[in-house]
C-alpha cells in the first residue's frame, strides 16, 4: 500500500459583513479547475513559497511566525486574487486600531490582480511598492481541516473569519472563480440541501458553525475566544454500519459523521 500523499499548506478566509443580518461571501471554482470544480467555496488556496519569506516580518501587522504567518499571508493574498478584496492598512498608520485601506487602494493595485495570480509578479514586492502592511492581526483563526488520507490530493487548510472592509467591493477573478456572492450561511446550506449548489463537506461544516451567530461583531468575539479543533476526517461505519467520515465531536461542528456516498472525489486525477 502507498503512502498517503502529504498534505499542503493552504488557507481560506470567510469574508464577513451584516446586510443587515451575517452574511458571507462565496466564490464559484471554475468548471475546469482540478479542486473541488463547480462547488461554492471561501476564497482560498495553496501557500506558496512566497507566503513563507521572512521578508514579510516588516511588512505585516500581529505578532506570528512560521507556518502561522504564512498560512494567514495566503488566506490574504487568495483574498485578493479570488474576490479583489486586500486586508491591509497604510504603513504609516499602521497597527490593530488603524483603519483597513479603502476602495480607492483597491482599485489602484487591480491591474496586478491577474498577475500575482499567475505568479507573474510579487504580492510582497507589490505591498511594498504601496507602503502597506497586511492586517494580519484582522484574522481570527476559524477552523483546521486535514484532508483524508485516502484523497489523491491532500491539503493542511486553515480557516480564518474576517470583517470585510466596508466599501470594499468582491469581484471574481474569472479564472479560478466564476461568481462570487454574498450569502446568508442558513441560506447556503439550504441551497446545497434543495440541490441548487454544491458545497463540499468541510465549506457546509464551517458554514453550520458560522450560522449558530448572528452577525459580523458576534461571530468575531465569539470564535476569537474558542479553541480551534484541528479535524481529520477517518473512515468508518456509522449506526447502521454503512461506511461513513467521521469528525471529532469536539470539534463543534453541526454533525459528527458524514455518508462516504454525499463525498465526492473533488480532487480530478491528471
Amino acid at each position: 500500500m502507498s503512502e498517503p500523499a502529504e498534505p499542503r499548506l493552504s488557507a481560506t478566509i470567510l469574508l464577513l459583513r451584516d446586510q443587515p443580518d451575517l452574511q458571507v461571501l462565496m466564490v464559484k471554482r471554475h468548471y475546469e479547475i482540478d479542486f473541488a470544480s463547480g462547488a461554492l467555496v471561501f476564497p482560498g488556496g495553496k501557500a506558496n513559497e512566497e507566503d513563507e519569506d521572512p521578508a514579510w516580518a516588516d511588512w505585516t501587522d500581529g505578532d506570528f511566525h512560521g507556518e502561522e504567518q504564512a498560512a494567514r499571508i495566503s488566506a490574504i493574498r487568495e483574498a485578493y486574487e479570488e474576490a479583489g478584496i486586500i486586508l491591509a492598512r497604510r504603513k504609516a498608520a499602521r497597527g490593530s486600531e488603524a483603519a483597513l485601506v479603502g476602495q480607492d487602494v483597491v482599485d489602484t493595485l487591480a491591474p496586478m490582480r491577474g498577475p500575482v495570480d499567475r505568479r507573474e509578479a510579487s504580492f510582497l514586492d507589490l505591498i511594498k511598492q504601496h507602503d502597506l502592511v497586511l492586517a494580519l492581526d484582522a484574522l481570527v483563526h476559524f477552523g483546521h481541516w486535514i484532508t483524508p488520507t485516502m484523497m489523491p490530493k491532500r491539503f493542511d487548510t486553515h480557516f480564518y473569519l474576517a470583517a470585510t472592509p466596508p466599501d470594499q467591493v468582491a469581484e471574481q477573478d474569472g479564472r479560478e472563480t466564476t461568481e462570487a456572492v454574498w450569502l446568508g450561511p442558513k441560506e447556503a446550506l439550504d441551497m446545497e440541501a434543495a440541490g441548487a449548489a454544491t458545497i463540499i463537506f468541510p465549506t457546509r461544516m464551517n458554514l453550520g458553525k458560522l450560522a449558530e451567530t448572528p452577525n459580523v461583531a458576534a461571530a468575531l468575539d465569539r470564535f476569537s475566544s474558542e479553541p480551534v479543533v484541528t479535524v481529520l476526517p477517518e473512515i468508518g461505519k456509522d449506526e447502521t454500519g454503512d461506511p461513513c467520515l467521521h469528525i471529532p465531536e469536539e470539534a463543534g461542528y453541526i454533525q459528527v459523521t458524514e455518508p462516504l456516498k454525499r463525498v465526492a472525489n473533488v480532487a480530478k486525477s491528471k
